[in-house]
């Protein structure tokens, strides 16, 4: 699409964005990062520079500060029942001349898809557990994402009973 049709039909799509929307994603802001490519905020998730998308339950964190917005990603490690384990990445960070809504709106639909979160201490550290809304999808998922060091067959044993509590209605 031409880039007066995009203004003119509201598209926020960058030129030569390297992604691929799906038929019912929309692009909502975009920013360009000062090292090439763009950030582009959609309903499903947060697109980086390389095409690539990461769904808003998959953003462990997100911070904008001094012009920078760094996220934490989590990568999908296993499952324990219904619950999902989870290990955070390396923290990324893009500079953005000018930033627009990205830095806000990043910071809304990470926020918007916790439906709620504990922290529990084990030995040797602790793990995170939150259900979120998992974009295009009904329900919610129930994460849990243990700090490093922290029994793995612990973590998924507490996550499993917690799905399984989660999925029983209290009578």
């Amino acid at each position: 699409m031409t880039a007066w049709l995009r203004r003119l039909f509201g598209d926020r799509l960058p030129d030569g964005f390297a992604g691929e929307l799906e038929p019912a994603e929309n692009a909502l802001a975009s920013a360009a990062v000062a090292s090439g490519g763009h950030l582009v905020v959609t309903e499903l998730g947060l697109w980086l520079p390389e095409g690539r998308r990461v769904g808003w339950h998959l953003i462990s964190k997100a911070g904008w500060a001094e012009g920078v917005l760094t996220l934490v990603e989590a990568s999908e490690v296993g499952t324990a029942g219904a619950a999902v384990l989870l290990a955070d990445r390396p923290p990324v960070r893009f500079p953005l001349p000018r930033p627009g809504r990205v830095p806000a709106m990043v910071r809304q639909r990470v926020d918007g898809s916790i439906r709620g979160r504990h922290r529990q201490e084990l030995s040797g550290g602790g793990v995170w557990f939150v259900q979120r809304k998992v974009p295009g999808r009904d329900g919610s998922v129930l994460q849990a994402r243990p700090d490093p060091g922290v029994d793995a067959e612990v973590v998924a044993a507490i996550a499993r009973e917690a799905a399984e509590r989660l999925a029983r209605p209290e009578a």
